[in-house]
Parts: structure tokens; C-alpha cells; sequence
């Protein structure tokens, strides 16, 4: 048996045994399952480990420019799904390594207990794709935008280009975690496996390869290091992968169940509402109660105690102020930033 550490070669086998026209391009063909690589020193539980579940992606394109074009809708597409994910990720010219190629990013968030050390300009992280658009031009500008600021992981490192191009109030030196690597490697694969199109006027030509990974396990554990307070003991997932997005704590004792059949109550007009809710339905002390579900981490929280009277009942976001507010608004709110992901 084989373990494939990446699938460069499998797929362009795929795409020469099944495609052979031009007008057949552009493709992108992508995978999502376990992979196993021979990591030197295995560390940091998932973040950092020889099994570990990646989406990886391969794109097929007649020319390097519809290739590079390729490679900037995968660009913005990490930036945004980092986004959505509540995490600010880094675009950095990296290293292509075994993979090969002369054009790669590595997308980093920045995290204490991370592996890889990063040099930037920290403006960097005053930039945006919001006003991107899925035009040739627009990606270019775009990528363009981030790469004229200096950021690079230590692979790439240059002190004496670093020192020269940022200025000394500018320069950000610390550590991050790869969240995300995408690479360009034009016919590095296609040449040699004989991955061919028949283009106008009976000519043949290699496709211009890409690939674009993202290490779905790893996540996991970068979303904690970069969403938990160590110091306050609180956890918050971004509510687009979020187990729960609300948890009900009822303060329960056995002579008195009135506020767990509350939370029953409001837990129906919530699934009404397509909202997940985890009930602590325990009867434990309340102060435990509260350190266990900040610890699971449901982006928000109803306390149900001696304080919830009436319609208002205690909200907030976990980590955040509690505010008193009906159901129907706690409802409002939590499916308007649902819909915002």
C-alpha cells in the first residue's frame, strides 16, 4: 500500500487518460480525504501530524495566463473562506519545497504556539478583498495589492531586504500557523506524464498545472489557538463551524426545575428558527456550569437564573456583556449573522 503525502501525480494521470482537447479547459478537479505524510517531529496534537485530512485541489489550463488566472480565484477564494471562518490569514511568498514550481503562498495566521516564524510589513493586515471581482484584471490588482508589502515565511527570509524595504516601525517579526498553500508549477507534472491538449490547427501542448491545499484537521486546531483566551478560560468557534450556535444554562436544583423547562421551551423556538442549541441540563453548581460551556465554546449563551424574569432573558456572547433581551430579538440576531457568513 502507498500513502500519498499530495496527489500531483494521480490526478494528472486522471486528467491525460480522460481529457484531450482545449476546449475541454479550463478544469479543476479536487479531493477531500485523509493523508499521510513522514513528519520528522509530529507536535502540537492535529496542528501538526503524519495523518491528517486535507481538501486539495488541481487546476488544468491551456496557457500560463489562464493559469495565473486560475491561481488568483483560488488566492481570493482562501482569503475569503479564512474570513468567514473569523480568522485573519496572511498571504506569504513561501517556498514550494518537493512540490515544485516557481510561484507559491502560504496563508498564516498569526499564533503564538505557531511553527512557522514570519517576517511582514504589518500594514499588510490593513488590506481587503472585499471590492475583488472574478475578472481577470481585478484578481491580478488584488494579488498585486498584498504582494507589495514584504511578508515571507523564514524559508524565504532575507534580513537585509527585510531591513531595507519596511521601515523600523512597520516590521512585525513572529510566528504563525499554515493554514492554507497554494502553488503554481506550469508543466512540471503535465511534461513528463505527457498530460496533453490538441489545441487550433492540430498542435499539441502541456496543460499549466496548479494545486491548492487546505488542511481541514489542521483547522481545528488553529481556530483554537487563535479563538481561546488562555488567560479568562474561554473559548468562542466562529458560528460557521460552531457545534452549537447558542447554549441554554439553566440553574437547575432538585426541588425546583422551572428554569430547565424554560430552556426546553425556548430551545423549540430556536429549532423553529433553524438555530442549534446545547442545553446543560445538569445540576451541577452554576459557576461550573458556566466555566464548562465557555470551554465548549458556542458563540453565545442564555443564562437562566434568578435574573431571567418575565419575556427578557440574559444573552450574550460568549466572552462578551450579558445583555436582557426577549427571545424574538435573540432570534434576530443570531440568524442576521448567520446569514452574513
Amino acid at each position: 500500500m502507498l500513502y500519498g503525502p499530495t496527489n500531483e501525480e494521480q490526478v494528472t494521470e486522471i486528467f491525460r487518460s480522460s481529457i484531450k482537447s482545449y476546449k475541454s479547459l479550463p478544469q479543476l478537479m479536487y479531493h477531500i480525504q485523509w493523508k499521510f505524510r513522514d513528519e520528522i517531529r509530529p507536535r502540537f496534537g492535529i496542528m501538526r501530524g503524519r495523518e491528517f485530512y486535507m481538501k486539495d485541489a488541481y487546476s488544468f489550463d491551456v496557457s500560463d495566463e489562464e493559469a495565473f488566472y486560475s491561481y488568483n480565484k483560488f488566492f481570493l477564494s482562501y482569503l475569503r473562506t479564512f474570513k468567514r471562518l473569523s480568522l485573519t490569514a496572511i498571504p506569504m511568498a513561501a517556498d514550494t519545497g518537493p512540490i515544485g514550481g516557481n510561484l507559491s503562498h502560504e496563508f498564516i495566521i498569526l499564533a503564538d504556539t505557531g511553527e512557522s516564524k514570519i517576517f511582514t510589513d504589518k500594514r499588510i493586515f490593513d488590506l481587503d478583498s472585499d471590492d475583488t471581482e472574478l475578472e481577470k484584471t481585478s484578481l491580478e490588482s488584488m494579488r498585486k495589492k498584498y504582494e507589495q508589502f514584504y511578508a515571507v515565511t523564514d524559508e524565504k527570509f532575507n534580513k537585509e531586504e527585510f531591513e531595507k524595504i519596511v521601515s523600523k516601525e512597520n516590521q512585525l517579526i513572529t510566528k504563525g500557523i499554515e493554514v492554507g498553500h497554494i502553488f503554481y508549477f506550469g508543466d512540471k507534472y503535465s511534461k513528463p506524464m505527457g498530460a496533453s491538449v490538441d489545441l487550433p490547427g492540430g498542435k499539441k501542448d502541456f496543460v499549466k498545472m496548479g494545486s491548492y491545499g487546505i488542511g481541514v484537521s489542521r483547522l481545528v486546531g488553529a481556530i483554537i489557538e487563535a479563538k481561546y483566551d488562555d488567560k479568562n478560560e474561554i473559548m468562542k468557534w466562529p458560528l460557521s463551524v460552531a457545534p452549537y450556535d447558542i447554549a441554554l444554562i439553566p440553574m437547575i436544583n432538585k426541588n425546583d426545575t422551572s428554569a430547565l423547562d424554560k430552556a426546553n421551551n425556548i430551545n423549540i423556538e430556536l429549532i423553529k428558527n433553524n438555530i442549534d442549541a446545547i442545553i446543560d441540563d445538569t445540576d451541577e453548581n452554576f459557576s461550573s456550569k458556566i466555566k464548562k460551556m465557555n470551554l465548549i465554546g458556542a458563540p453565545y449563551q442564555i443564562i437562566i437564573g434568578k435574573k431571567s424574569e418575565g419575556d427578557l432573558l440574559e444573552f450574550k456572547e460568549t466572552g462578551g456583556e450579558t445583555q436582557n433581551l426577549p427571545l424574538s430579538k435573540i432570534i434576530e440576531i443570531i440568524t442576521k449573522q448567520k446569514n452574513s457568513i
